[in-house]
């Protein structure tokens, strides 16, 4: 079984939103993971708060914020336990991060020692 990270692309930077939609998003975020989990398919996950945030690039230029030259954010991850690419796309599909006009969530395959393949 391989390992896949679901990264979750918000494409307006900063959501604004009131404390009663956030509560609304993180009860769906804790309910979708808890049926992934309950697979025995998750294994881990962060948010990613968008303070206290640097971007450092060559020549010694440390620019504050997550945000660079994109117009996304990336607001966090969570590791996914999968039998193929598909299973773990499948897994994706149901983020509550999607309903956001623009939002995304990238799915990649997290190499352990057996090379970038």
């Amino acid at each position: 079984m391989n390992e896949f990270m679901l990264i979750f692309r918000h494409q307006d930077g900063k959501a604004v939103a009131s404390p009663e939609q956030i509560q609304i998003w993180m009860k769906q975020t804790m309910d979708w993971i808890g049926g992934i989990a309950a697979q025995n398919k998750f294994s881990g996950g962060n948010g990613l708060p968008f303070d206290d945030a640097r971007v450092v690039w060559p020549n010694d230029v440390v620019t504050n914020g997550p945000f660079g030259e994109i117009k996304e954010t990336i607001g966090g991850y969570i590791i996914v336990k999968a039998d193929s690419v598909d299973e773990a796309v499948a897994f994706a599909k149901g983020c509550p991060v999607l309903q956001g006009d623009g939002n995304s969530v990238e799915v990649r395959k997290i190499a352990r020692g057996d090379g970038l393949h």
